[in-house]
């Protein structure tokens, strides 16, 4: 995944080696992979599982580690990732140009496997704000509510009923369900217009906030002049107590 951001471009790779794969094809295809990635202008961030043991001094992990420094690649996570009744282990990692690259990183939970999830922050990349901000809302109305209950009713569920293995039974089921939401509520992106106001100071804001606050808290009277209705506010009055409280 390549990521463009006004001071500089990141490329993520993303790897997942088995535990029963062979360890110097998958080294050599990852090398050929960095090859072709691998540009001065572009930061590489390579994470995954890898089902080599950082915690522990072995062959794999200095041939690992090896290449990667070649690319100037150091890995960031310190910490168990795995962690069981009776051991712990290091098996996923990111590795990035620490020289580069100012970060921290520290374990999340999700709860969805039996690895710990790994966040990393960079902080010396900075993506400019959007000019306009994206919303997507869904069609949601009587008639998008009957087709949906309408299509899970005619769906027969075989590949969730006929299937043994519970995690095949989530995903099947996930899939279904899924697709015929989506296909009843649509996802809508609306055209926002916004027009940027770079004069519109914080000052300003502040100054129109007091002059609200003056307006509705003031005493009025009518004064008819020339035929016309004009609201006469005593702002000079309010101002200077105000003034004199803070």
């Amino acid at each position: 995944m390549k990521i463009h951001l006004p001071s500089s471009s990141l490329t993520v790779i993303c790897v997942y080696r088995s535990p029963t794969g062979i360890f110097n094809y998958c080294l050599n295809q990852l090398e050929v992979i960095l090859n072709k990635l691998h540009k001065v202008s572009t930061n590489l961030i390579l994470c995954g599982d890898f089902n080599i043991n950082h915690l522990e001094d072995n062959s794999r992990k200095q041939l690992l580690e090896s290449l990667l420094a070649s690319f100037n690649l150091s890995s960031t996570v310190k910490f168990p990732t795995r962690i069981c009744n009776n051991s712990s282990t290091l098996t996923d990692n990111i590795y990035i140009n620490t020289n580069s690259l100012n970060f921290s990183v520290h374990p999340f939970s999700n709860g969805l496997s039996d690895h710990d999830a790994q966040v990393i922050n960079l902080f010396n990349i900075f993506s400019a704000a959007p000019s306009q901000p994206l919303y997507f809302s869904r069609k949601i109305n009587i008639n998008s509510i009957c087709k949906f209950t309408d299509l899970l009713s005619y769906e027969s569920w075989d590949d969730v009923f006929l299937e043994n293995n519970v995690n095949i039974i989530c995903n099947n089921f996930q899939n279904s369900y899924l697709r015929i939401f989506n296909a009843c509520f649509p996802t809508i992106k609306p055209h926002v217009s916004i027009k940027p106001k770079p004069w519109l100071t914080t000052g300003i804001r502040m100054s129109c906030a007091n002059k609200r606050m003056l307006y509705t808290g003031c005493p009025r009277r009518n004064v008819k002049y020339f035929g016309r209705v004009f609201l006469m506010l005593n702002y000079a009055d309010i101002t200077q107590n105000t003034y004199i409280q803070s």
